[in-house]
């Protein structure tokens, strides 16, 4: 150990009151900073993951991001629905694998219904290729058996206190909820509830999940948006009628391998018998992420400001004391330190302090991320990485270090502008 590394360490260790604190301080700074930067990453790549394994999202001619939006987040509404001919098409193309229509237009009580296949089920995938998890009960049946059971999400089970074997009432339309615009009704056709989705952090989670057959059961006796006046039809009876699916909003496609995925998209927006648009789920999410993610860099900025204030901190405690080491100074002076030499020993007293700072700060995050990891699962569906730190954070933390460097260059100076001849002045 060199002389000015081992004499820096004992100057820190006989002021450890105020060091601790300056280390502390720098320590939370770093660790906020990485972690805002973590949980920003972490939470682009699950929005980027909100819906995986799907290679296709077709649905009416539009634009890409309000195709995504009312498809996958539930967001808005469609211009127009598909035929169910044309999905037809689509799903008989040679290099489709599956396709699993979404039909959307119905609520209850402000949460998005979706009439589907139990396909769903089976295909629909988040993250890194997770299934869906079904916290209690099964899928809806394929109708007839399962016309009217529903699968409800876990923030709806848990907002209403919903469980298995409670019968939901659907609503014409999808803006209605407690409290807001009410539509009518389906209150002749409830439906069962026979599964309860474990917490995804999709909007699945605020979704009920029904057939497509009982999504037209509840409009036998409707025209036009409006029940039909003076006919009633029960759920005993709407079994008679043909409750094929005549239009859907949207739908999922899986193909059998990702390297057509571009012809496949092509021969889909060129189809002659109905104007149609597939999109590419990831990279349109990256494009909607890119509107909405100006938050989170503005998250960085002020975490980034945290850490010059940290900063500004340790500078000034060193500066502090410098009116109380004039005297431990200029016997270093008289011992034969050369004005260089006091200027390293300061920068170096800053350095180590800015070091210990960087390694608690890491220690702290690690720690966090490991308490707050299983209930941001759980609760947000954000999946926190724990491992070692990404090029990025590197690069953080090398600018960290940077300008602790050039912030000890200021105690630094004003050490190295000490004479000898003030340190051993007595001022009165």
């Amino acid at each position: 150990m060199t002389p000015l590394l081992s004499l820096s360490l004992r100057s820190i260790a006989n002021r450890r009151l105020s060091a601790l604190l300056t280390v502390v301080a720098v320590a939370l700074s770093v660790s906020l900073l990485l972690g805002v930067e973590r949980v920003r990453n972490d939470a682009r790549d699950g929005f980027a993951q909100t819906v995986s394994g799907t290679d296709l999202i077709v649905g009416p001619r539009g634009g890409a991001v309000q195709l995504l939006l009312y498809s996958v987040f539930h967001i808005g509404h469609a211009s127009n629905n598909v035929s169910w001919q044309s999905m037809q098409r689509v799903a008989a193309l040679p290099q489709v694998k599956w396709l699993v229509p979404l039909s959307l237009g119905d609520s209850h009580r402000g949460m998005r219904v979706v009439g589907t296949t139990a396909d769903f089920f089976r295909h629909y995938r988040h993250g890194e290729d997770r299934a869906l998890a079904f916290a209690h009960g099964r899928p809806f049946a394929p109708a007839p058996e399962g016309l009217f059971e529903a699968v409800v999400g876990a923030e709806v089970a848990m907002r209403f206190g919903y469980s298995v074997g409670q019968r939901i009432v659907l609503s014409h339309g999808s803006l209605g909820g407690d409290g807001g615009p009410r539509f009518a009704d389906h209150a002749d056709k409830p439906f069962p509830i026979v599964g309860v989705l474990a917490r995804s952090g999709t909007p699945v989670d605020r979704a009920v999940l029904v057939g497509l057959e009982g999504i037209e059961a509840i409009h036998v006796d409707w025209h036009g948006g409006a029940p039909i006046p003076g006919l009633t039809i029960g759920p005993e009876h709407v079994r008679k009628f043909d409750l094929s699916p005549k239009s859907v909003t949207a739908a999922l496609v899986g193909l059998d391998s990702r390297i057509a995925v571009f012809r496949v998209q092509r021969q889909i927006n060129t189809m002659d018998e109905e104007p149609l648009t597939a999109i590419l789920p990831g990279a349109t999410l990256q494009e909607l992420w890119s509107l909405v993610g100006v938050a989170e860099r503005a998250l960085l900025a002020v975490s980034a400001l945290v850490v010059v204030v940290g900063l500004a901190g340790l500078v000034a405690v060193v500066v502090a004391s410098l009116g109380e080491r004039r005297r431990e100074l200029a016997i270093l002076r008289a011992l034969g330190a050369s004005p260089p030499q006091v200027f390293v020993l300061l920068a170096l007293e800053s350095v180590l302090m800015s070091l210990a700072g960087i390694v608690l700060g890491l220690g702290l995050l690690y720690g966090a991320g490991a308490l707050a990891a299983p209930g941001l699962a759980a609760g947000w569906g954000l999946e926190l990485g724990l491992g070692w730190p990404s090029a990025g954070e590197w690069r953080l933390l090398v600018a960290v270090m940077a300008a602790s460097l050039l912030a000890s260059l200021v105690p630094a100076w004003r050490a190295y502008r000490y004479s000898l001849a003030d340190g051993l002045t007595i001022r009165i």
